[in-house]
């Protein structure tokens, strides 16, 4: 069986805090508000794989109400997802992401996030397709006030 899953994250830029994305850090001077660290690229990729799984969203296997989950590193979710949907039969197929982001530039640094997440899942990085846009300035990524990113997801089962 085949399934796709579709998931999307945002959060906050603020100054005081690390920039994640796609598992590495960013040299920014401002960083994502979260309870863990706000990566919204793997937070959106989450929720895309359990989706598919219909293992509902990282909101409830990972609560932000948690202290076990604060500061958490969002590769430690990414990697306990994929074995989440496992219990299931499922491994990953492919991932295609967009992160919407005005500043930093994130072309850059795209193939790094890919070689650092497919690490963590145990595939290629030819499965994890990322692309970078900008909203042209209009909304509250236009302003520049946070970060949030699209991903859809497709896995099969074993």
């Amino acid at each position: 069986m085949t399934r796709v899953g579709m998931g999307y994250d945002v959060h906050r830029l603020v100054p005081g805090r690390e920039l994640w994305m796609g598992g590495i850090r960013l040299e920014y001077e401002l960083g994502l508000l979260g309870h863990s660290d706000a990566d919204v690229l793997i937070h959106a990729i989450c929720d895309a794989i359990l989706g598919a799984a219909n293992m509902r969203d990282i909101g409830y296997h990972f609560p932000d109400t948690s202290a076990e989950t604060e500061g958490m590193d969002s590769k430690v979710i990414l990697a306990r997802t994929i074995e989440l949907i496992a219990t299931k039969g499922y491994h990953l197929v492919n991932i295609d992401a967009t992160i919407c982001a005005e500043r930093p530039k994130m072309n850059p640094h795209i193939p790094a996030m890919q070689q650092c997440m497919a690490g963590v899942i145990g595939c290629d990085p030819d499965q994890i397709s990322i692309k970078a846009t900008t909203t042209e300035r209009l909304g509250f990524t236009g302003r520049q006030e946070g970060i949030s990113a699209y991903a859809v997801a497709l896995i099969e089962q074993d």
